[in-house]
């Protein structure tokens, strides 16, 4: 059978539009038309009774009109390599259509890849009938083309994209024609060796001629370019190659792939020990080893980075987040052996390992656990102490807790890890939280006048877990940051009303054992009279006290829910251009609320849950009265800078008294040497000579 020629599709496609318009309220196939470009297209019947019969047949390619055909006679039965398959689904047919063989013109080694004419062209009839008589019909186009994926082997093969930090992507940028040598790219594969001698010397340079790691001018070990600085030898950058710029890739210390062999690994050298003369502040803390002494912290991005130095003076809290299906532990700290910062001095660190209390703090689980199976413990926190003197560090402790879980139970786990460093002669852990006024991000002093709780700082809720308050752990309150936590508290549908006022009062009050806060951040604990101010209470309401008349069952009015905390405090002054600032009061108010047991149609023996809120709010008030406007800031208001963008009073600010970042004295100092080098620089600019005949 020959080709169609396009007066005949052309006609077949008036035909089908005649034969495809479905009669009203009958079946209907959707799409009604199909253009075959792939080996197997689908479509669906709509309205076709339960026992209806559908049937493919291919279409003669005869000169003339094509007559209108019937679902008896008049179609070639024999439909060759199509196949036609039926399913049913809700209130439709699907029906799909496909080629289960290419014809061998559709082959590649006998076809042009590239050809712009189809190789297979067929005229299909899908038909729908019932009891003999033609339902519905749907007319298929056939033009594939033999570069389809019908007549190309896919692979299967995924692509490896390698890492661009040390093999680009793109290895031969200026290779921009496929099958043909370009001229001038010397990394082009498709060159000969005999073409790429005639342009060797003048290829093309840098990151579009293959060079994806060149030196970069301001590099101490490249070559001086033409018409370089007399300064550049002294401010050129020493850097390693493996930090390309080109690459986008910067690193300070050892890299080290997975993947490569660690004799093949670019890496630094080994890290430069200065523990010997003693540490500096931010200097890293070393191992006998001479290596980092490493604890996980959290990163700019957010991520926890297991392998982070601990730097001498620096304190944290860092918490992380890790899979416990996969978790790992990490080396111990009993092993190892600190550089106490004296020449040969060693410090050993002396660890103790506690239980946890309540699992729930530190693990979410996401599946039940395995019966049977071995129990297998995890480290959950830990918590470094130093003991500093001047240069060294004289004693560590070590205080891990630890949890016991099952060996295949699934889940999140937050870990918790601290270090702080205290002098030698401090009592405790209540450090200072500035010397003399607090500093932002330190904790805010508290003190118990009645001597029955051991506090020292305000607290509010850590939630871990499913957040219930019975396991929510608690943090500091810290100077100058406004923080909201809660917690949930399970109530039982017959709660009395009594009883839950008291154990949500106690609850906030857990929050609430401090009666002082201390007015600067070195105040003695030993002394109330050393800047220590009363905590101002607005009291909860009774817990015994009895219910309103009219409260219906299962509601509880009155209920202490929410605790607030605000935080009065000014800038009492600056010490060597630092800001001092100072507590002027504190309140603590208590708030309650009318709730009631959401338990929807049936309650049954479920419990439902409170929530209980706290937060803190740090209010900053002038420790005084603000100057009054000038007639001149008033009438010309294009040059207060609090309104605009521009402000040329500030041109001179280092020389003015806003300006706190060092002492006024030192400020005036050295703009005043500034100008002096400036008019200097004047002066010098040309010969005296020219300037006495000019």
């Amino acid at each position: 059978m020959g080709l169609p020629s396009p007066v005949t599709l052309l006609m077949g496609l008036l035909v089908f539009q005649g034969v495809t318009r479905p009669l009203s309220g009958g079946p209907v196939f959707i799409p009604s038309f199909i253009r075959m470009s792939v080996p197997e297209v689908s479509a669906t019947l709509v309205g076709a009774p339960e026992d209806v019969a559908v049937s493919l047949s291919l279409l003669q390619a005869e000169a003339g009109p094509l007559p209108v055909p019937a679902c008896d006679d008049g179609l070639n039965n024999d439909t060759g390599d199509w196949s036609l398959t039926v399913t049913r689904s809700v209130n439709a047919l699907e029906v799909a259509v496909r080629l289960e063989r290419a014809p061998r013109r559709c082959s590649s080694s006998e076809t042009d890849p590239f050809s712009e004419s189809p190789c297979l062209v067929h005229a299909l009839l899908v038909s729908a009938s019932h009891n003999s008589s033609c339902l519905a019909h749907l007319p298929i186009q056939v033009e594939i083309y033999a570069n389809s994926s019908l007549a190309q082997n896919a692979s299967e093969n995924v692509t490896v994209i390698p890492n661009q930090v040390y093999q680009p992507l793109g290895p031969c940028p200026c290779n921009l024609t496929a099958g043909a040598c370009d001229v001038r790219c010397c990394c082009d594969q498709e060159c000969s060796p005999e073409v790429t001698e005639l342009f060797r010397g003048s290829c093309f340079t840098g990151v579009f001629g293959g060079d994806v790691n060149p030196l970069f001018d301001q590099l101490c070990s490249a070559e001086r370019a033409p018409g370089a600085a007399d300064w550049f030898p002294l401010l050129c950058v020493q850097s390693p190659a493996a930090s390309s710029p080109f690459l986008g890739y910067f690193h300070l210390g050892a890299v080290a792939p997975g993947q490569r062999a660690p004799s093949e690994v670019s890496v630094h050298t080994d890290p430069r020990d200065f523990s010997d003369f003693g540490y500096k502040q931010g200097d890293p803390v070393m191992t006998a080893d001479k290596a980092y002494f490493t604890v996980p912290q959290v990163s700019l991005a957010g991520q926890c980075v297991q392998d982070a130095p601990v730097g001498f003076l620096q304190n944290f809290d860092a918490r992380c987040v890790a899979d416990v299906e996969v978790y790992q532990e990490r080396a111990g700290a009993a092993d190892a052996r600190i550089k106490n910062g004296a020449v040969g001095g060693i410090v050993t660190p002396t660890v103790t390992y506690e239980e946890a209390a309540g699992l729930d703090r530190f693990v979410s689980t996401e599946a039940l656990l395995s019966p049977g199976s071995a129990p297998r413990n995890v480290t959950v926190e830990e918590h470094y102490v130093f003991r500093w003197n001047n240069n060294t560090i004289s004693d560590i402790h070590v205080r891990i807790v630890r949890a016991e879980i099952n060996a295949h139970q699934k889940g999140v786990m937050t870990q918790r890890f601290t270090v702080t460093f205290l002098s030698h002669n401090s009592g405790g852990e209540r450090g200072t939280s500035g010397n003399p006024g607090y500093q932002l991000g330190r904790p805010v002093r508290a003190l118990d006048a009645n001597g029955m709780h051991g506090v020292s700082t305000l607290h509010l809720w850590q939630p871990a877990g499913r957040g219930l308050c019975a396991s929510a752990a608690r943090r500091p309150v810290l100077f100058g940051e406004d923080m909201l936590s809660g917690c949930l508290l399970e109530v039982g549908l017959g709660e009395d009303c009594g009883r839950l006022r008291k154990k949500a009062a106690e609850m906030l009050d857990s929050l609430m054992q401090a009666t002082h806060v201390a007015r600067r951040g070195n105040s003695d604990y030993s002394d109330l009279s050393d800047g220590w101010l009363a905590i101002l209470r607005e009291g909860a309401p009774d817990p015994g006290a009895d219910p309103p008349v009219g409260s219906a069952n299962g509601t509880c009015p009155d209920v202490p829910a929410q605790l607030s905390i605000r935080i009065l405090f000014s800038d009492a002054g600056a010490v060597e251009g630092i800001a001092q600032r100072e507590i002027l009061g504190a309140e603590m108010r208590v708030s309650p609320v009318n709730w009631q047991f959401q338990c929807g149609l049936t309650c049954g023996l479920q419990a439902d849950l409170l929530p209980l809120g706290a937060s803190v709010q740090f209010i900053q008030v002038p420790a005084q009265l603000p100057r009054p406007l000038t007639r001149f800031q008033v009438n010309f208001t294009e040059y207060d800078c609090n309104r605009n963008d521009l402000c040329w009073p500030q041109l001179l600010y280092p020389l003015t008294r806003d300006y706190q970042g060092e002492p006024y004295p030192q400020c005036v100092a050295k703009g005043l040497l500034l100008v002096f080098l400036s008019v200097l620089a004047v002066f010098l600019r040309v010969p005296w000579p020219r300037r006495d005949k000019a």
